[in-house]
Formats: C-alpha cells, sequence, structure tokens
C-alpha cells in the first residue's frame, strides 16, 4: 500500500522546485577535482544527459570556490556547494551564482560567520541544505543516545536547523543518512513526523553499483512508499552517472516519475533456446541514451512471449529456429537466426523511435 506524498514546504533551486508536491528531484555530486573545471563541467554534462536534474560539488578550498563561477555558467543544471567548517567558501559559493549550499551550521565557527551566510543566501534566493549522518553527529549526543542512533541523528539535524530559524531562515532542505538501511530508514520517519521541510533521501556508503542498488532501493523504496521524501540520490562506489539509471528505475518501479525507455525482459530457464542474455543486454545498450517514454520486451519464448509482454510498445521472442518481433501482443515479423533477429529489431526499433520523436514535435 502507498501513502499519499507528504505535503512539505517548498524550495527552488533555480528551476527546481522541491517538496511542496513537485516531483522528486533526482541528484548526484561530482567525484573529480572542482579546481579542474574542465573535468567537473564534463561530468555534470554526463550527468544532466542522464537524467541528473541537481549536482553537488566539493568546495574544499579557496582555489575550489574560485572556480565555481565559471562551473555555474557553464552547468545544464542547478550546482550545491558542499561546505565543511570555512564560512568564508561558502560566501565564495553564494557570489559565484550557486543556487545552493549544502552546510552544517553548526560546525562553521561564529554566530556572526553564520549570520554572514545565511545573510548571503537570502539575498541571492539560495537554499541550504542542512546534512547530518551516522559520522557527523555531535558528540554529545552520542553520549547522550549511547550512539549514532536515528533519535540522535534527528536531533542533530533539528539542531542545525533551529540555528537558521534563529536567523529567521526557512528556505532549508534536510538529510540524514546512514549506511544501515534500516537506520535511515527509522531516521527518516522519526524526522518526516517532526518537520515540514523537503527531505533529500539516500543511504550513504552504500557500495558499489550492485550492493548500493539493492541498499538504495530497499531504503529509499520504504520511504518513498510512505510519502517521505523530496529529493534522491543514489549513492554508489562508481561513476556517478552510474547513479541516474538505479535512481531513475527506483521511481519508475514506484509509480512516481518515469524517463527513458523501460526494458522488460523474461529471466532464461532451461526452455532457453536463444542467446537472450546478449539480446538483452544489446537491447539496453542501444537504448541507453534515449529519452522516449516507450516500452521494449525482449522474450526468450516465441509461443509465449507476445502474451506475457503484450503492453510493450515493441518486443521480441526468439526460439530455436525463428524469431518474432511484436508490437502490443501483435506479431509483425518472424525472422530467422538471432543475427537476422537482432538487426530486424534494431530496424523496427529504430522506425518506433522516429514515430515517438515526431509524435513530441506535433503542435
Amino acid at each position: 500500500m502507498f501513502f499519499p506524498r507528504k505535503e512539505t514546504r517548498q524550495v527552488r533551486l533555480g528551476p527546481v522546485r522541491i517538496g511542496g508536491g513537485a516531483p522528486i528531484a533526482v541528484q548526484s555530486m561530482t567525484n573529480t577535482d572542482t579546481r579542474d573545471m574542465d573535468a567537473t563541467l564534463g561530468q555534470i554534462r554526463r550527468l544532466a544527459d542522464a537524467g541528473c536534474e541537481i549536482v553537488r560539488v566539493a568546495v574544499p578550498d579557496e582555489t575550489a570556490a574560485k572556480a565555481l563561477r565559471a562551473i555555474h555558467d557553464g552547468s545544464p543544471v542547478p550546482i550545491i556547494a558542499d561546505i565543511h567548517f570555512d564560512y568564508r567558501l561558502a560566501l565564495l559559493a553564494l557570489e559565484a551564482g550557486l543556487e545552493g549550499l549544502r552546510i552544517n551550521p553548526g560546525n562553521i565557527g561564529e554566530r556572526k560567520h553564520v549570520e554572514a551566510v545565511v545573510d548571503a543566501a537570502k539575498a541571492r534566493g539560495a537554499v541550504i541544505r542542512v546534512g547530518v549522518n551516522s559520522g557527523s553527529v555531535e558528540k554529545r549526543l552520542l553520549e547522550q543516545y549511547g550512539g549514532p542512533t536515528p533519535e540522535a541523528m534527528v536531533e542533530s539535524a533539528l539542531g542545525h536547523v533551529r540555528i537558521l530559524e534563529e536567523h529567521g531562515f526557512y528556505d532549508t532542505k534536510i538529510s540524514i543518512k546512514s549506511s544501515s538501511v534500516l537506520n535511515t530508514v527509522a531516521a527518516y520517519r522519526l524526522l518526516s513526523a517532526r518537520c515540514d521541510y523537503p527531505l533529500h533521501l539516500g543511504v550513504t556508503e552504500a557500495g558499489g553499483v550492485l550492493r548500493g542498488a539493492v541498499k538504495s532501493s530497499a531504503g529509499l523504496g520504504i520511504l518513498l512508499s510512505e510519502g517521505i521524501g523530496d529529493t534522491l540520490r543514489v549513492s554508489l562506489t562508481a561513476d556517478p552517472v552510474e547513479e541516474m539509471t538505479v535512481a531513475w528505475e527506483l521511481l519508475r518501479a514506484l509509480g512516481l516519475r518515469q524517463r527513458g525507455p523501460e526494458i522488460i525482459s523474461c529471466p532464461t530457464c532451461g526452455r532457453t533456446e536463444i542467446d537472450l542474455i546478449g539480446l538483452a543486454q544489446e537491447v539496453e545498450r542501444r537504448l541507453a541514451t534515449e529519452t522516449a517514454p516507450i516500452k521494449v520486451a525482449v522474450m526468450g519464448c516465441v509461443v509465449n512471449g507476445p502474451g506475457e509482454a503484450r503492453e510493450a510498445d515493441l518486443g521480441m521472442a526468439g526460439g530455436r529456429d525463428k524469431g518474432i518481433i511484436f508490437r502490443k501482443g501483435e506479431v509483425i515479423r518472424s525472422v530467422k537466426g538471432r543475427e537476422s533477429l537482432l538487426a530486424a529489431f534494431m530496424e523496427e526499433l529504430d522506425r518506433l523511435l522516429k514515430e515517438k520523436g515526431a509524435e513530441t514535435r506535433r503542435p
């Protein structure tokens, strides 16, 4: 059972609306050296092409901060500066035009420094994300709660938020992440019950592509099904572009958003008489950069495939001696041999994509 989305207050990162019923935004973070403007911008553009809507960049020093203007001006999506300890870096990021900051107000020094950052953020209409994870909880809270428990993370986050509120700042979103799926879920549930700020979801230090995708999907899937969450990041120990595939497939699976083609394929079994895995991989490669919202099926059984994938816009199924291509369950071509089947399918796929492109261009 899915719960309605929780109604949170809305903030804006440039053109991207967050919270208040806006679509759940997909985020990532560059792993380039921010001081290398070309490398950073190149990765940001690849992320945007893959569906990333907000990108965070690390700002460890003044040299990195001075690169932000060019990065911001060349970026196709809003940029958030990740700042720790030095409030002057936050000011430089805002001067460069960045749409948001990721800070913890409690660790950037004296009250006057916090006030300076808040005033600058207000003046430029920037959003501040308060980010807490299990490794950044204050010592006093660790002692009070006996470790980085969900309760301790929530108290830490709300304590930082109160500092912003004392300065009259409310364009805030919050994240509280743990490498534990269960602790992450529990923490966000508690936080959602205690505030109406938009929440950025994520399971931190989730692992490589496979393990990270599983852990992120488990934790974020639970929360999203409960109506919790306004933005998300699938954190993977991999090229950040890989995060986009998992994030969008997660949102698609939950019926929350859709981007690009959906590929369905049956599992292999003892009845499979063709290289189904190879065919599916070829189709995935062909559709990797497409954005048309089509459904494509790669099936291993000529008899049952069209019926089992009747809702697909285009599909193929193969047996030992022949393969078929079908649309919405109706066979449109029959061919012999794997290579012939793949070539014929790619022809039909190109035809379908052209049709969909023509539909989107119609007034």
